[in-house]
């Protein structure tokens, strides 16, 4: 089984402009091709974990990546799946992303002579010419064909600014430069890009007479996966600071059932054939697909150490088993005590289940919280200093815990 071939057993390809000439690059190492990030965080989230997963596939089997850092088009901002117009960055914002955005990819990508290279696209695109853009690129367009593209008409009704309108222009400039100077030859994104990529497809060959070829991703999850990556807190991010590898464990161990082996496939490292193996099991091993699902990829984002201990820590939380000290831990001071005592509506708070009293309040009514297993009712129940320095096992609903311990 080729490469090619592995992607589409692993459900990864929506679809492509020339699949024959496509399939035989990719599985003769011959795609030079490039998928673009748009710096608009400081850090990647899992919204990104598919295309970093496919490109180590591809590099793996000797294709060669070119990582695009959007510091350009950053000043634009994408409008694809948006229903207002996003924020404006400042340079100093976007330089300070893209750098973040590069350490973070170094963990999935091989950089240097011979391999991946990552290139910024605000080392040409800010300083064209717009006149002498509108008149060598521009008229390669036709507004009516942009009109039609998915990502322009949904936001049609809303409002759509000329300055995000430029923005399919920019993304196709982008691979128009990089086959010119660098031998991009190819392509890769989410299919709710694919207006844009075959606008840089057809630039391409309009300008130069070559071929140039587009091949989009699954979104993961089909109808959720634009919101892939999303909770009720926010973002589900790749840097540990913002996400702990303890919550990004917990994000996939929590995955839905029916979308686990979908999961497995798309972004796990795991042989085929033992996927398909487990696609055999029983239904009562569902548990044990989940928890390899989140191991797995807590493994490629944060080592296997700190996959080792959320894995402990998730089982001695849900199973009675494994190590507590590396469940997450809400730490407490002295200070944080009247009397030797904390109630229980400030402990909810300080675990951070709660942003207020009364937020806290109404959730404790709600049946909603557990300390020890126990749950509490009492809006006046009160713990001892001797209790938390103990560790106190703090759970908001069935799937958020802390243990609250006394510094």
């Amino acid at each position: 089984m080729g490469i090619y071939e592995e992607l589409q057993a692993r459900g990864l390809i929506a679809q492509v402009t020339d699949d024959k000439e496509i399939k035989d690059l990719i599985n003769n190492g011959g795609a030079r091709f490039y998928i673009g990030f748009d710096p608009t965080a400081d850090s990647l989230h899992v919204g990104h974990f598919m295309a970093l997963c496919l490109m180590k596939r591809l590099q793996d089997a000797g294709n060669k990546p070119v990582v695009l850092i959007g510091g350009g088009t950053g000043y634009i901002g994408d409008p694809s799946g948006r229903s207002d117009m996003r924020s404006m960055l400042t340079p100093e914002v976007i330089e300070h992303n893209c750098q973040c955005f590069k350490k973070q990819m170094e963990r999935f990508i091989t950089f240097g002579d011979n391999a991946a290279i990552m290139v910024n696209n605000a080392d040409w695109l800010l300083g064209l010419n717009y006149i002498e853009l509108l008149r060598d690129v521009g008229a390669c367009f036709s507004v009516n064909n942009m009109l039609r593209a998915e990502c322009y008409k949904q936001r049609m009704e809303k409002g759509l600014s000329f300055l995000e309108f430029n923005y399919m222009i920019m993304q196709a400039y982008d691979f128009y430069y990089l086959h010119e100077k660098y031998g991009c030859n190819m392509q890769f994104g989410g299919d709710d890009q694919w207006s844009n990529m075959l606008a840089g497809t057809e630039l391409i060959r309009k300008k130069t007479a070559q071929d140039a070829y587009a091949m989009t991703i699954t979104l993961l999850l089909n109808s959720e996966g634009k919101k892939m990556g999303k909770t009720a807190k926010g973002a589900v991010w790749l840097d540990p600071e913002k996400t702990s590898p303890y919550e990004f464990y917990q994000y996939w161990r929590n995955v839905d059932d029916a979308d686990v082996m979908k999961c497995i496939k798309m972004l796990t490292f795991l042989p085929m054939e033992k996927i398909q193996e487990m696609e055999t099991w029983e239904d009562n091993r569902i548990n044990e697909k989940k928890e390899i699902l989140a191991y797995e990829l807590t493994s490629l984002v944060h080592g296997n150490q700190e996959a080792q201990k959320a894995q402990d820590a998730a089982r001695a939380i849900f199973s009675g088993g494994g190590d507590s000290e590396n469940m997450p831990k809400a730490e407490l001071s002295e200070s944080d005590f009247d009397n030797g005592q904390i109630g229980i509506v400030q402990l909810v708070v300080k675990c951070g289940f709660a942003q207020s009293n009364g937020e806290a309040k109404r959730l404790i009514q709600q049946g909603g919280v557990t300390v020890n297993d126990e749950t509490v009712n009492a809006l006046d129940k009160k713990y001892s200093t001797d209790e938390l320095k103990e560790g106190l096992i703090v759970r908001k609903g069935k799937k958020h815990f802390k243990k609250a311990v006394l510094q």
